[in-house]
């Protein structure tokens, strides 16, 4: 497995300037930093050049999470959003292809943080999400990225709550590049037992997120890490293992994360480093399988 975790932990913003991530990551063991996806379609020639730079002379990896606003929501039942999303969407795709990026997550199918009070249309929204990932998939392909369908908790969408609910999905889509993506923190919430989630999932599981149930980094909480090792080794799986820790009050993160209390005790930089460390240590301890 390849170890990471997003860029966020540190920053209360959903931009940053992630060669001083990339440096700090290499520097503390981990294998990828995963970056926000909402400034890279932006990027100048000179910035796309910096980071692949620093990438490059660390050795880390770079894959991508997205919660798209709601002008971005490929599955939008105005067909003017739908549009402007698959044009963002091309665009995003040709800076990762740029960066080498060839994964990206979240709640790709909608949009985040989702509005409620709008209500709710759980067929209508899941008949066109797959729609619009069948008409995307082919031009995520063609740069050679996957896309991974993160199943979120019913507090944040309503379209996949569930392993089971993500396998459907990516089935009815049925495009090799479309990916189960599950969550530790999510599946806390909904699923009855996370190894017999993971294991659903099993071969279409394309990325896979970790954190513990109080959004702290694993080793932090009471998620059951040799149960999601076992079932991690139960599929085979191999791939991309990034964890999504968020810690601290403010900005637009601690907004929409919901970090209504310093959740890290007044930690310094350092602390968090360290922090961090420790985590991805106890993390390919209890997950890796080979």
């Amino acid at each position: 497995m390849k170890h990471g975790i997003y860029y966020a932990y540190w920053e209360k913003e959903w931009a940053a300037d992630y060669t001083y991530y990339v440096d700090k990551v290499a520097r503390l063991g981990f294998d990828i930093l995963e970056v926000g996806a909402a400034p890279l379609p932006d990027y100048t020639p000179e910035q796309i050049r910096a980071l692949r730079d620093c990438v490059k002379a660390n050795g880390i990896e770079l894959t991508a999470g997205y919660g798209p606003t709601y002008d971005h929501n490929l599955g939008s039942s105005d067909p003017a959003i739908r549009k402007n999303a698959k044009e963002w969407f091309t665009r995003l795709f040709d800076v990762m292809a740029q960066l080498d990026i060839h994964l990206i997550g979240g709640a790709l199918y909608s949009y985040w943080p989702l509005d409620f009070s709008k209500g709710v249309d759980k067929e209508g929204d899941w008949k066109r999400s797959v729609e619009a990932m069948q008409d995307i998939a082919p031009v995520a392909a063609q740069y050679g990225i996957n896309m991974g369908m993160e199943v979120l908790n019913r507090f944040e969408n309503h379209i996949l709550n569930t392993a089971e609910e993500g396998v459907a999905f990516v089935k009815e889509v049925g495009m090799d590049n479309i990916k189960v993506m599950l969550d530790t923190f999510h599946m806390n919430i909904e699923e009855s037992s996370i190894g017999d989630a993971i294991r659903t999932a099993g071969s279409l599981l394309g990325h896979f997120h970790t954190g513990e149930c109080n959004r702290m980094v694993p080793g932090k909480g009471r998620t059951p890490w040799r149960e999601i090792g076992n079932a991690l080794r139960d599929i085979g799986y191999d791939g991309t293992v990034v964890m999504e820790p968020f810690v601290t009050m403010g900005g637009q993160v601690g907004q929409d994360i919901h970090v209504w209390r310093d959740i890290s005790r007044g930690a310094s930089e350092e602390q968090l480093d360290k922090d961090a460390h420790d985590a991805v240590v106890f993390q390919k301890y209890m997950l890796d399988w080979k």
